[in-house]
């Protein structure tokens, strides 16, 4: 095995049953993973799933990703509490073109009725309406999570026509990109992670819509300010957030928060009921989507 330091990233996996899976990639974000993916851990093939449905294997190798400041005492630490028994690995990962990797496995896909995500090297299915084009990089979102999936068919089902919509937790910026691209006139994105915002940035331009996403770090916002807010972070986070993204909703505004289990969406509801009522208006695997109505 090659020494940590031939290689600026590490990969910290564990193998879980179906059922722990979103225990599993909850612990490695909350740990900061810049990304998680999930593999065969045995000999358990999956076969073309119906539309809209997310099968896992029985035997699932959960992986996040992570640069070489991780803190692997705490991150093993983190995921033994979440999952008590289960062992983690952590591995430095060899250099390869991750980008032509993901380009191999993943394609277009369609979120709605409306709403495309397509690799730049992928042609446009002929049935696109509206076409965004993103490719993965180091800031969270390219709608392969259920969270991030859930939440591009809220947005592809509303009327986002002259909206102002902010993206709270903005990764890539594919929530504040989709939304100005089905509609919306302005989208504020917001995040603490620089490369998040210089991602957002880029990737609002090869959209299109770059005088239209306005990325930035967390700031005052206004009173009444949006017509839509999207926030796809974690529970902890999402109800600590609540006094800040609750008063800047507009009358009528509409709220979607995700990145939370089934589990953890009362508290995150009971933390929002001064602003508005939140109820589950989507559910993958044990990931739900909180919504107003």
């Amino acid at each position: 095995m090659a020494e940590p330091a031939a290689s600026p990233w590490l990969h910290v996996s564990v193998v879980c049953s179906a059922s722990e899976v979103a225990l599993a990639e909850c612990a490695l974000e909350e740990a900061g993973a810049l990304g998680v993916t999930l593999t065969d851990a045995g000999d358990d093939p999956l076969y073309e799933p119906p539309p809209g449905a997310t099968p896992l294997w029985q035997a699932t190798r959960v992986t996040g990703l992570f640069d070489l400041a991780l803190d692997t005492e705490a991150c093993l630490a983190a995921i033994q509490l979440a999952m008590p028994g289960r062992v983690a690995r952590i591995e430095p990962l060899a250099e390869r073109d991750w980008t032509r990797a993901w380009l191999d496995r993943f394609g277009p896909m369609r979120f709605g009725e409306r709403l495309w995500v397509i690799p730049t090297e992928h042609p446009v299915p002929a049935d696109a309406e509206v076409a965004l084009r993103l490719d993965p990089g180091l800031a969270f979102g390219t709608g392969t999570h259920p969270t991030t999936a859930m939440c591009l068919r809220w947005l592809d089902g509303l009327d986002l026509r002259d909206r102002g919509v902010l993206d709270y937790g903005c990764g890539s910026g594919i929530l504040a990109i989709a939304a100005t691209l089905l509609g919306a006139h302005r989208a504020d994105a917001i995040d603490i992670d620089r490369q998040a915002l210089l991602a957002t940035a880029e990737n609002a331009g090869r959209n299109g819509v770059g005088a239209r996403v306005h990325p930035t770090l967390p700031r005052p916002l206004p009173d009444a300010g949006y017509d839509v807010v999207v926030a796809n972070i974690l529970a902890g986070p999402l109800a600590t957030l609540a006094p800040t993204l609750g008063p800047t909703l507009a009358p009528g505004a509409r709220l979607a928060l995700a990145g939370l289990l089934a589990a953890q969406a009362d508290a995150v509801i009971a933390a929002y009921r001064p602003w508005c009522t939140l109820d589950v208006r989507a559910r993958d695997a044990e990931w739900v989507l909180l919504a107003t109505h």
